[in-house]
């Protein structure tokens, strides 16, 4: 299963795109739905308000008088804290039901408008935003809604900004164009990621990667990128992930690099997420292993043991090398990586390096085994570069 967030601004047009969605074969969860099954006439909620706010905010037929609620709550933080502790926990509650119920092939889309606010990017396979123009927006909801420019405006200052909307969104669909536009993006998106995404999550196997190797511009959104699945491997992981960190090409600003995300996950021993509970968890949230052990080329003539996982996102290509915390391995990334930052003779000339190497390279494989010689020749630079500037590892 394949588990995607979908959010939006007000009058940003999501509702569009999950219908949409739901056209193409998606199973739709609608958090605003649920918010109003929850207290429907005759439920548990809807008994729960009655009983904490009386029976004012009930209308002539024992159904939600919103408005009347509404203005208990407005201004109230204790009284919405205390709504939010009735409805919140059960509509968690049918949604988990809803996922549950789905298919194990089925791409599950939670509708959910406050997804940034909440900080709940991390619990999805793929966060998917539709944005627009804030001017884009006050026309619609004047068309729609027949709201006023002033309370648009108002609407849309209460809720995440683009900035905000941006830094979770692994997914951005403009909707600043005509609809059919937008449809088409939507289609897209469902045929290149989102369907190749859940048969890789379902057959616990990487995403397709190129036989040769292209290196790319760097790409200022990298940064963010990592962000996002560091977060995702925090979230399945909890307590045997020690230390989560961006290393590689792509965590160096200005240095072109082969468009994959490399993570490090520093960990006690590498036994705790050898545990099949660990793998399998992983593996449903789309980090498959595509070897069951690995080994990091070692500088010190000694085994560098490592565990290697790989994104299973088409969209995405990320690997991930699982370390021991302190093990030379696990340092030697950190170093590399801050090294590179810090001298910019050294950036060039690897940057120079790589582009050679992936001139003449006929495979990702060949080009890997060529950079080691430089590495090799790296490493005491690295290293003298690390005891002069007093380096240790978080420091930079």
């Amino acid at each position: 299963m394949l588990r995607v967030g979908l959010t939006g601004g007000i009058g940003s047009g999501k509702s569009t795109v999950a219908g949409r969605l739901a056209e193409l074969g998606a199973v739709v969860v609608d958090a605003d739905v649920l918010a109003r099954e929850v207290v429907a006439p005759g439920s548990e909620g809807l008994h729960a308000v009655a009983e904490r706010f009386g029976d004012d905010v009930l209308d002539d037929d024992g159904a939600l008088n919103r408005p009347a609620l509404g203005s208990l709550v407005f201004g109230d933080e204790q009284a919405r804290r205390d709504l939010e502790g009735i409805t919140h926990p059960l509509i968690a509650r049918r949604t988990a039901e809803l996922f549950a119920t789905a298919s194990p092939d089925a791409v599950v889309v939670h509708d959910v408008p406050l997804l940034v606010e909440k900080g709940m990017g991390a619990a999805y396979h793929l966060v998917v935003v539709v944005g627009a123009a804030e001017t884009t927006r006050v026309r619609r909801l004047a068309a729609t809604r027949g709201m006023t420019e002033a309370d648009a405006r108002s609407r849309i200052g209460a809720q995440a900004g683009d900035e905000q909307r941006r830094a979770a969104a692994d997914v951005w669909l403009d909707n600043d164009d005509t609809r059919e536009a937008l449809l088409a993006c939507v289609d897209g998106l469902w045929a290149e990621r989102l369907v190749p995404f859940e048969a890789n999550v379902r057959h616990r196997r990487r995403a397709h990667r190129p036989a040769r190797v292209v290196l790319v511009d760097p790409d200022p959104t990298w940064p963010d990128q990592a962000t996002r699945l560091l977060a995702r491997l925090r979230h399945v992981l909890g307590d045997v992930l020690v230390t989560a960190d961006h290393v590689g090409s792509t965590a160096v600003p200005g240095l072109a690099a082969k468009d994959v995300i490399d993570l490090q996950v520093g960990v006690r021993s590498l036994s705790d997420v050898d545990a099949p509970a660990v793998v399998a968890a992983l593996d449903d949230a789309g980090f498959p292993r595509p070897v069951p052990t690995a080994e990091d080329n070692a500088k010190d003539g000694t085994p560098w043991p490592k565990r290697f996982l790989a994104s299973a996102d088409p969209g995405r290509p990320a690997h991930i090398h699982v370390r021991v915390i302190d093990s030379p391995g696990w340092r030697w990334a950190l170093q590399f990586r801050d090294w590179l930052r810090a001298d910019d003779l050294a950036r060039e000339e690897y940057a120079a390096q790589k582009h050679r190497l992936a001139g003449s390279s006929s495979s990702v494989e060949e080009y890997a085994d060529a950079k080691e010689p430089w590495f090799d020749a790296a490493h005491e630079r690295a290293r003298a570069w690390a005891l002069d500037s007093g380096w240790e590892p978080g420091r930079g």
